[in-house]
């Protein structure tokens, strides 16, 4: 009996759609990142892109514990000399709460050309409303 090696023309692709609400950040960017990765099908090959569209809605609604919102702070360079930028996360989540999702959920995907695929199909919004009810997406539950 051989192994079962996907192929990448044979791969379907769903909508799955993520509610965050009362959730914490950490749970929905694991179960984002592992749908996204495709490893939660019985199909999935590691050197092929098995994953899957993901709709994460209620973004600004995810819930930190202890004290994250003021001790976590996001880094950015902007490239030039003394361009280090910190924001904490509570200022992040009241300006750009979808910026936080997707980085706690890039973060979770592999540093190759398949991660940075997989984030193109990850779809957040920080409301309950999203533009994606076309693609009749499937409610996972956690």
């Amino acid at each position: 009996m051989s192994t079962f090696m996907a192929k990448p023309a044979e791969v379907k692709r769903g909508y799955y759609l993520l509610d965050a609400e009362g959730k914490t950040l950490g749970q929905v960017a694991v179960a984002a990142a592992t749908i996204l990765r495709g490893k939660h099908r019985p199909e999935f090959t590691p050197h092929v892109d098995c994953g899957e569209f993901v709709i994460v809605i209620n973004a600004d609604k995810v819930v930190f514990t202890g004290k994250k919102l003021d001790q976590k702070i996001y880094y950015h360079h902007s490239g030039y000399i003394g361009g280090l930028k910190a924001v904490s996360y509570r200022d992040l989540m009241r300006t750009k709460p979808e910026k936080a999702m997707e980085l706690a959920v890039k973060g979770m995907l592999p540093k190759n050309s398949i991660g940075r695929k997989s984030m193109t199909r990850l779809k957040v919004f920080a409301g309950a409303k999203h533009n994606h009810e076309a693609q009749k997406p499937v409610a996972y539950e956690f």
